[in-house]
């Protein structure tokens, strides 16, 4: 397992996180998983024996459950081994100060995973969405008052554009505030539209970058095929819409390049999946869960997988999107005075 400094602090962790949606099954987390604390407390064995050093929750996931059963699971010699990734922003009661990234909710929220949780420390706090109707001073703040207070001990965002990031970023450097070491992201073969503004970001301003559901869902484990209904079990089976897909036959034309690299290879579609987005420049660490020990030692497996020129060439062309405005433009006549950030999107663009 390799292990890789989160932004610009001086916390190391794998290259695989642990993702534990799969734990509670409580209300719509049900169509992901419903494992209850013994399933839970082996696959977290499985991933430490394999160097996992951090896995990643929300109070949101099974309706503050999911943390629970972590808390259960890590307490005791485990927790020494892994570090803990949560993340608050939404409804957790009908209240009208019970969602959003106030200083009230915020604060009750970090104190309410701390309980179920088990710990007195956060590892990593991450807000998990945008709040447009909170001011980002008392946002930041509040995150401030939580790592002070040795709640929290860094704090990061999630689902923020590249504007709310800038100017968070900004925010903290004004006030003095603690500032976010990284961010959490939907990144895949099939959804690659972070490299437009957040992966730049990241490379610009020193963020760490943790994938959110880096197999797209399933959608990239080699389950789906073209012109096959979804496998009876999966998410997609039962409905569920993320990531949506704009552009079916490219998709396919995706699964179809992962297959052949993964028979190839003596692997799997998901090793691949999570090789090529664990290759990329800017990625700390991708996020991996499942509902089996299968699945997980499925997943891990893709930590001592290491693509070849030619094989990330191929994967790279068949989901190379098209350039957006202004980055065709920059791409005709900004070449000659670019950045390492502006390269990480326009450098293939000037290769072709």
């Amino acid at each position: 397992m390799e292990y890789r400094t989160l932004g610009r602090s001086g916390l190391k962790i794998s290259t695989i996180t642990m993702g534990t949606m799969t734990f509670g099954g409580v209300g719509w987390a049900k169509m992901v998983g419903d494992l209850g604390v013994k399933e839970a407390a082996h696959l977290v064995d499985i991933c430490i024996d394999a160097g996992v050093n951090i896995l990643d929750t929300a109070n949101a996931y099974s309706q503050g459950v999911c943390e629970e059963i972590i808390g259960e699971v890590l307490d005791g010699p485990r927790r020494k081994n892994m570090l803990i990734a949560t993340k608050a922003r939404f409804a957790m009661g009908d209240g009208p100060n019970d969602s959003g990234l106030s200083r009230h909710h915020l604060i009750s929220a970090c104190e309410a995973s701390l309980k179920r949780l088990k710990t007195d420390v956060i590892d990593l706090y991450q807000v998990h969405e945008w709040d447009g109707l909170t001011p980002l001073e008392e946002t930041m703040e509040a995150l401030d008052t939580l790592v002070r207070q040795g709640k929290v001990r860094y704090i990061g965002c999630s689902n923020f554009s590249g504007w709310h990031i800038m100017k968070a970023l900004g925010v903290s450097e004004r006030e003095h505030y603690q500032r976010f070491v990284s961010q959490q992201i939907h990144y895949t073969l099939e959804s690659r539209d972070a490299e437009n503004e957040l992966l730049p970001i990241s490379i610009d301003q020193g963020l760490g970058v943790l994938v959110w559901s880096p197999i797209a869902g399933g959608l990239l484990s080699g389950k789906h095929r073209r012109n096959q209904k979804a496998p009876e079990g999966t998410r997609q089976f039962s409905g569920w819409t993320e990531p949506p897909i704009r552009d079916e036959e490219r998709l396919w034309s995706i699964i179809d390049t992962l297959v052949e690299i993964a028979d190839g290879r003596g692997a799997s579609a998901a090793q691949v999946a999570l090789a090529w987005t664990i290759g990329r420049k800017g990625i700390t660490s991708v996020i991996a869960g499942g509902r089996t020990e299968e699945q997980f030692r499925d997943n891990l497996a893709a930590a001592d997988l290491k693509l070849s020129d030619e094989e990330r060439s191929k994967l790279d062309a068949v989901s190379q999107p098209w350039l957006q405005y202004p980055y065709w433009h920059q791409r005709n006549t900004a070449s000659d005075r670019l950045t390492e950030a502006d390269l990480s999107l326009l450098g293939p663009y000037l290769e072709t």
